[in-house]
């Protein structure tokens, strides 16, 4: 018997189902997909290729499931880390290293296949000299990247160095969409020091999914805005990273803090590190024996293996503030066994990174043309909601990207009023020397992170210290030849003064880097020499195509208006403040409160002195094994609640067989 569709496969039934399962097919591909995918990119195309000087990346953005074995040196698991739907390219995860030379162009040609959301890429710590539009924070400068559409990078690479990529919108990049970008340099100056590298990721570990973790975090039930706490970490995105090594050879390690929120001590138990670069900056040559990293900071340091290959020694990456050790080792002998790192106790004394003097000599910046002070604070909004403020501005994207409104706005691009009154837009002049003075308020640790630039950290204070003008501290306390890099981290209750040369024209943000933080609006933009921008800039097509998919204006001001840049009526904003004082409602439920609470009192008075209830007596008996440390236990009837103090009543419930049992205050019965 037949109990299948009887018509024949060329009937119009089956030409329906046909079509109809290959639609559905298409879409179980791609999850929530709403857009109309742009196939210029496929399987078929190469994901790298690389002819005289030029690399090109082809990126299909896409999720993939991966499971991470976290187990110890036995075998038994030590953690569970559930499979995890992440943000691959070309359906891998971990990511591609994009490993380029010095003078390189680099061509990243993404496709976004998450049909979910939206995204971009950061080219975290490259200048992009004359190209600001290729640095990548959505809102800053361009459009998010929606489901389905393409979008192409395209930049020059001038520095040296070690460097990372990762998405800049929405919290996305801890969801897995982060990779190593490494720049070779054909003049590196302590080449004839080592003769092998090795690159090693460091970064916190959230088993939940970023969008969820967001609206957790961004709620009036968290009002206190407590970050999520990490559920683990890794090394190269794995647990239990081993490093095979050879003896007496020494290896240049570029290592790089790819986390959402853990700073990070970092030591190589049995060996020492000699630091050479910082955040693609060369330093004189300094020992350690432990390394401190926040979330962006890179490091490359030189590390002597030993001549006996008898044992393994671990490395170790402790978070700060949580009880979390990432662990892997260095392999000298694969048939040894995997110690367990030492146990190191707190206090930790990694080298302070304000020794770490470039190699340039590079002195400290004459006195400031332009001083910018931003004043670190978390506060709740009208919503109830826990937020972050640079100066009492929490950080709120324009509906306009500011590189667009910079392109469009003609001469009133220099009014920092054109860029709305939420994005904290600080307009530079070319050429500029610029100081950021720094003062943490919050009692938590951040590291600041500045596009487009790396800057001279001039002065540190300690923790606690205050805000840097009741310090007493001048430009003469400042370092003659200062460190310099790109993100540096400031103490609780603490102050830092950096200074750079406004010598890139762009939209650079300066932003904490801990990315709760990046959502919760601890960002402020540098519109640096926008008139220069406007004559040496183009908007790539593709770029404003992707707009136009977004519904997002490519002129007009931060609200939009592209008919009056000075009107900023319908701007995005934050939810109104919390009023100073009581407002009318609050003075009406205070009063309810006060009288609901007079008349408690009230009845519990008129309760006590109830006739039958309580003869204003307290008297205890002594019951026989049921002691409370004492031998006198109160009674209390249980139908009523009231102390008993009628001897007559106490025998006459107990001779009624009323039940009895222990209670903190006593003995109920």
């Amino acid at each position: 018997m037949n109990h299948g569709i009887s018509e024949p496969p060329n009937s119009p039934l089956w030409i329906f189902l046909l079509l109809l399962g290959l639609c559905l097919s298409s879409h179980a591909q791609q999850p929530g997909a709403t857009h109309i995918v742009d196939h210029s990119l496929d399987d078929s195309t190469p994901w790298h290729t690389h002819s005289d000087k030029t690399h090109v990346y082809n990126f299909n953005v896409s999720w993939v499931s991966v499971n991470h074995d976290d187990s110890d040196n036995d075998g038994d698991a030590v953690k569970e880390d559930p499979a995890k739907s992440v943000i691959g390219i070309n359906g891998k995860w971990p990511l591609p290293v994009i490993e380029v030379t010095v003078g390189d162009r680099v061509i990243v040609n993404l496709l976004n296949l998450l049909g979910d959301q939206p995204t971009s890429l950061h080219f975290h710590g490259l200048f992009l000299r004359n190209e600001t539009h290729m640095d990548g924070p959505v809102h800053v400068s361009q459009c998010a990247i929606p489901p389905g559409s393409s979008f192409t990078y395209n930049f020059t690479v001038t520095q040296p160095g070690i460097y990372w990529y990762h998405s800049h919108v929405h919290g996305q990049y801890p969801d897995g969409l982060r990779g190593p970008l490494i720049v070779h340099d054909p003049d590196d100056p302590f080449v004839d020091k080592y003769s092998e590298t090795q690159l090693l990721t460091v970064s916190d570990w959230y088993y939940d999914k970023m969008p969820d973790l967001i609206a957790r975090f961004m709620s009036k039930a968290n009002p206190t805005g407590a970050e999520p706490v990490p559920d683990s970490g890794l090394f190269n995105d794995g647990f239990n990273a081993t490093i095979t090594v050879k003896p007496k050879t020494t290896y240049r390690f570029d290592v790089i803090n790819m986390g959402a929120f853990a700073n990070v001590y970092l030591w190589f138990e049995g060996h020492s590190m000699t630091i050479i670069m910082i955040d693609g900056v060369y330093t004189q040559l300094v020992e350690a024996d432990m390394i401190y990293m926040t979330s962006g900071q890179r490091y490359s340091f030189l590390i002597t293996t030993k001549a006996d290959t008898s044992v393994n020694f671990p490395f170790v990456a402790s978070m700060d503030l949580f009880d979390i050790d990432i662990t892997g080792w260095l392999v000298y002998d694969q048939k040894k066994d995997l110690p367990l790192p030492a146990n190191l106790y707190e206090p930790f004394n990694p080298v302070d990174d304000m020794r770490l003097a470039p190699l340039d000599d590079q002195p400290l910046h004459g006195e400031p043309d332009q001083v910018v002070q931003l004043d670190v604070m978390m506060d709740n909004l009208g919503d109830g909601t826990n937020y972050a403020f640079f100066n009492n501005v929490t950080y709120v994207p324009p509906k306009v990207p500011t590189l667009y409104t910079v392109m469009s706005s003609k001469d009133l691009a220099t009014n920092p009023t054109v860029y709305g009154t939420h994005t904290h837009s600080i307009v530079l002049s070319k050429n500029d020397i610029v100081e950021i003075v720094l003062n943490n308020l919050d009692s938590g640790t951040h590291p600041f992170h500045l596009h487009g630039h790396n800057f001279q950290v001039v002065w540190r204070s300690e923790p606690n210290a205050g805000p840097f003008q009741d310090s007493n501290i001048t430009s003469s306390n400042f370092r003659r030849v200062p460190m310099r890099r790109d993100t540096v981290v400031v103490h609780p209750k603490g102050n830092l003064v950096l200074r750079f040369k406004a010598d890139n024209p762009g939209v650079w943000l300066f932003h904490c880097h801990i990315e709760w933080h990046v959502q919760s609006g601890l960002m402020a933009t540098f519109v640096e020499a926008p008139l220069e921008i406007q004559q040496s800039l183009t908007i790539p097509l593709n770029h404003l195509a992707v707009c136009k998919k977004m519904d997002v204006p490519t002129e007009g001001n931060a609200a939009g208006n592209a008919k009056d840049f000075l009107d900023l009526d319908g701007e995005n904003a934050p939810p109104d403040r919390l009023p100073d004082g009581y407002t009318d409602s609050g003075i009406v439920a205070l009063v309810f409160s006060c009288l609901a609470g007079i008349l408690g009192v009230i009845t519990i008075a008129w309760y006590g002195f109830a006739e039958g209830v309580n003869d204003g007596e307290e008297k205890k008996v002594h019951i026989e094994g049921q002691q409370d440390g004492t031998g006198d236990i109160e009674l209390t009837d249980i139908r009523t609640d009231s102390t008993l103090v009628d001897e007559e009543r106490v025998n006459e419930l107990c001779r009624g067989g009323n039940p009895t049992k222990a209670t903190g205050g006593g003995l109920r019965v």
